[in-house]
């Protein structure tokens, strides 16, 4: 019988200059096992972090708190 694996990690898309006000966000996925939310990831960063763009995509897991962005 085969033994199902947690699936308790996100991917949230992130500040790239690791700014105190990032305006995080959920990619709209569901939860998944680690090894498959990393594959997910790099392959994402990949795709949308070439030319040192302002944003890119972090694995997280169980209950991760987004962190707010900054409105003057």
């Amino acid at each position: 019988m085969e033994q199902l694996l947690p699936r308790r990690f996100r991917i949230v898309e992130t500040d790239n200059y690791g700014g105190d006000y990032p305006n995080e966000k959920f990619l709209n996925l569901p939860k998944m096992i680690k090894d498959d939310a990393i594959r997910l990831c790099q392959l994402i960063n990949d795709i949308h972090c070439r030319n040192d763009g302002p944003r890119y995509w972090m694995v997280v897991e169980g209950e991760y708190e987004l962190q707010p962005g900054f409105e003057p």
